[in-house]
């Protein structure tokens, strides 16, 4: 079995955030061919087009991030069904300036929780909106909408529900087959 790299974005910056322990609980149960690196945003400023020519520091450390892995994963909260303006914000950072989009054909995954009922389903399908857009190829099977409960992950990153352990757990072990084959389509260049 291949393995990749996954940089992972949590579409929160709260530190008691709920996605953050999601994002947390995916790095433990990721099979050990996916190693997992969060791909900080909480520094980018607001995107300008004036800066194109010459990315702040934070912008350059973003899309090196990008560049660095082999895949994506975003991890994020729903607010006012849609994305949070952070992720967003991050996005049009790494997809800019034109002709040098840090997404195009690098593999996304999508996933979020909330107290809600149906999780973060709108959220998520303005997103996948958003990247294919970005020409990133997306993980659309298996969907994860995931409701939090009190207690249902731990701060450690410890899912207290086996079924919702298992569920998570094929989600990565989904993902990483469906990285696979996007290499196998894809070649990335000089592999």
């Amino acid at each position: 079995m291949t393995a990749f790299t996954v940089g992972y974005f949590v579409g929160s910056l709260a530190r008691a955030s709920i996605n953050r322990k999601l994002a947390l609980a995916l790095t433990r149960l990721a099979p050990s061919e996916l190693r997992m690196q969060e791909i900080p945003i909480g520094e980018l400023p607001l995107y300008n087009y004036d800066f194109d020519a010459d990315y702040p520091p934070p912008a350059r450390a973003l899309k090196e991030a990008i560049a660095a892995v082999d895949a994506v994963l975003f991890v994020t909260p729903e607010y006012n069904r849609s994305i949070p303006g952070v992720l967003k914000n991050a996005i049009d950072w790494a997809s800019r300036p034109w002709g040098k989009n840090s997404f195009t054909r690098k593999p996304s995954g999508v996933i979020g929780t909330s107290p809600g009922k149906i999780g973060t389903a709108v959220g998520q399908q303005h997103l996948r909106s958003i990247m294919a857009f970005c020409n990133s190829p997306l993980f659309n099977a298996i969907e994860a909408y995931i409701q939090f409960t009190p207690g249902l992950i731990t701060d450690a990153g410890e899912i207290t529900d086996d079924s919702t352990a298992e569920y998570l757990r094929n989600y990565m072990v989904e993902f990483h087959g469906y990285i696979t084959r996007v290499y196998m389509a894809l070649p990335r260049t000089g592999a």
